[in-house]
């Protein structure tokens, strides 16, 4: 159970600092269209969406520090996801257009 909810944290503080880039990410025409009006309306969350991202990696470091004082073992791919979504946040958070600019070069010409 612990398992599930440290991954559940890693996986939505991802998911919650990709909703960042939803304003610079048209993958097609049609794509572009619908995100252009989610953006519109998201652009205005994105701070709380970093913020629920920054949260969610505490929470997940939380929950990994209070197993270990349980003597429940971690598994790896759980501390493995923790330290990826730490590093994709904080490279959201400091290079978001770079990283949007990147996406949007490699996965948007198709």
């Amino acid at each position: 159970m612990k398992l599930v909810s440290s991954i559940s944290a890693s996986v939505g503080s991802i998911v919650a600092s990709l909703a960042t880039l939803t304003c610079c990410l048209p993958i097609a025409f049609a794509a572009a269209l619908g995100t252009a009006g989610a953006s519109a309306f998201l652009f205005k969350y994105r701070i709380w969406f970093l913020l629920l991202s920054v949260a969610l990696i505490g929470v997940g470091f939380w929950q990994q520090r209070r197993a270990r004082f349980c003597s429940l073992k971690g598994r790896w791919i759980g501390d493995i996801l923790l330290w990826t979504s730490v590093a994709l946040v904080a490279s959201m958070i400091l290079f978001p257009q770079q990283i949007a600019g990147f996406i949007a070069d490699h996965w948007g010409h198709q």
